[in-house]
């Protein structure tokens, strides 16, 4: 097997293991604002993480705080707009991230090919049959577009971080250690009191409630979700296409779907399973005459 192949079967199981953390994350919503729950998973990943940056390079370091405040933003932005929207039009609307990744291709001078092409139209016409619901535009609907554009360069800065990295897991323990401090900045500012008295103690005792309620969700959010799996998301970045991966990104709803009827029996109807389909058929294209060398690890 190539190596080719194996990124992208890392990138496939990355996409499921993602499909995982909504009804995961789910657990955590009654006793967590969105602020500490990408602070808690993220904290967590980098502290297991953490001998990696031990003799980490300049270069890797600078790579993985690039990456790490790009994922942040992604982040941000789309956990704000989802106060003001629905879970399914923020879902398409993000989902919109592999749109970005070849018109930077274009304007770089470098269009995809047209097998690439096909298969986003098919993962596009699959996120609207399983997210789109039809309302008009709304503010919450703007930040998700900015989320999408964010992810989708980080998924293109991921592509050519990756294979400059002198060690990859340097730079993934890096870019994880600045979404945990970016996250934790975020919480000083707009949530933690950071005055005594009554509130302080109010609020870390409702703190301290949840995540004694919810760890089993917070471990594995923090474990398997982030360490481990964004560990394999930069690896299987390194040896496939920023093209491939953003098609293969786009399964995520259609994965979370999966997910939330086994977890907590949340039903999709027909148009659903259609887009379902659809995303996986735009997964396959997106791999038809991929024959490279082996090593061969250039953009395409």
């Amino acid at each position: 097997m190539s190596q080719h192949l194996r990124g992208i079967l890392a990138l496939l199981v990355v996409t499921l293991v993602w499909g995982t953390t909504f009804p995961a994350m789910k657990d955590l919503t009654a006793a967590y604002s969105p602020a500490w729950i990408v602070f808690s998973r993220f904290i967590l990943a980098a502290l297991l993480l953490s001998p990696f940056l031990v003799r980490a390079s300049v270069a890797d370091l600078r790579s993985g705080v690039l990456l790490g405040l790009l994922l942040f933003v992604c982040y941000v932005f789309q956990v704000e707009g989802l106060k003001l929207t629905s879970s399914n039009r923020n879902a398409f609307i993000c989902g919109l991230n592999v749109l970005v990744v070849p018109f930077l291709n274009v304007w770089s001078g470098r269009p995809p090919e047209r097998r690439i092409w096909i298969a986003l139209a098919l993962a596009v016409a699959g996120l609207a049959a399983l997210c789109w619901d039809g309302s008009s535009w709304t503010w919450g609907d703007t930040l998700a577009l900015i989320c999408a554009i964010s992810f989708g360069l980080y998924i293109k800065m991921m592509e050519v971080r990756t294979r400059g990295a002198t060690r990859l897991m340097s730079l993934t323990a890096a870019q994880i250690l600045t979404v945990a401090a970016a996250a934790l900045a975020w919480l000083l500012l707009t949530e933690v009191p950071l005055h005594g008295g009554a509130a302080m103690n109010a609020y870390w005792r409702h703190t301290g409630a949840g995540l004694l309620a919810t760890w089993p969700s917070v471990l594995y959010l923090g474990v398997v979700a982030t360490a481990a799996i964004i560990s394999l998301q930069s690896w299987g970045q390194r040896h496939a296409s920023a093209n491939e991966a953003a098609v293969i990104y786009a399964f995520e709803p259609a994965a979370a779907a999966f997910f939330a009827y086994f977890w907590l029996g949340e039903t999709m109807g027909m148009r659903g399973w259609a887009g379902a389909v659809l995303l996986i058929s735009g997964m396959i294209v997106s791999q038809w005459n991929t024959a490279r060398p082996e090593g061969a690890l250039v953009p395409e």
